[in-house]
């Protein structure tokens, strides 16, 4: 019986000029050799603790980041996603500012729109679509968008974000009011952000405590 070839792949996903994009590298090897796909690796049976820890390692080797969070999304299988024989890949789903991405500065890291049709290798795409489809249905209001602001934010671009997510527009008191009483943020003390045209707005976080448990549930702890 021949080895079942084993696994991870990360969705890395962002939002860049007001919409949800995903990020790609080119291969290094064969099979699909300088073809765009997301970024994977073979899971280290001495080295990696569980799945969790493979995509962790496989995303900072690849693309140099620490995803502050990474949920595992699904499994993908069978004989035929992979022409060198019976595969499975441990698909994770991670969430970043489009800051923590240019910070990284990774050359090779190329960001593509999720509504773009791409020509990828493997079930990529279908892994994609899993991973946008999970994320949008829970981001009615619920504080995973958060992680695509960053750490600290204003209301307006938190807004924006859910709106990217959602596909409309969102009424600015409504969305405000539905964000004080879930009670998930924190205003930053002492701190605004300024420049431009506007008057200058509080910077907000996500409340520490809720940061810790989203990085338990993450984790499946």
């Amino acid at each position: 019986m021949n080895d079942v070839i084993c696994t991870v792949d990360v969705i890395l996903l962002t939002i860049k000029d007001g919409a949800l994009h995903v990020a790609l590298l080119k291969r290094d090897r064969d099979p699909y050799k300088d073809v765009l796909a997301l970024p994977g690796g073979f899971v280290h049976v001495r080295e990696d603790a569980d799945a969790q820890a493979a995509a962790l390692r496989v995303l900072k080797e690849k693309t140099g980041i620490d995803a502050p969070y990474l949920g595992q999304l699904a499994t993908f299988s069978g004989p035929v996603r992979d022409p060198r024989g019976w595969s499975m890949s441990i698909a994770h789903y991670a969430l970043v500012s489009h800051d923590v991405i240019a910070g990284a500065g990774h050359p090779d890291v190329a960001l593509r729109s999720v509504d773009q049709l791409m020509n990828l290798p493997f079930d990529h795409q279908a892994i994609i679509d899993t991973a946008v489809a999970r994320l949008r249905s829970k981001s009615q209001y619920s504080s995973l968008p958060c992680y695509l602001a960053g750490d600290t934010f204003t209301l307006p671009q938190l807004q924006r974000i859910y709106e990217a997510l959602m596909g409309e527009p969102l009424n600015k008191v409504s969305f405000r009011r539905k964000m004080t009483e879930m009670g998930m943020l924190e205003a930053v003390e002492g701190q605004m952000e300024v420049g431009g045209a506007h008057r200058p707005a509080q910077l907000y976080r996500l409340k520490p405590a809720l940061r810790a448990q989203l990085a338990l549930l993450s984790r499946g702890l």
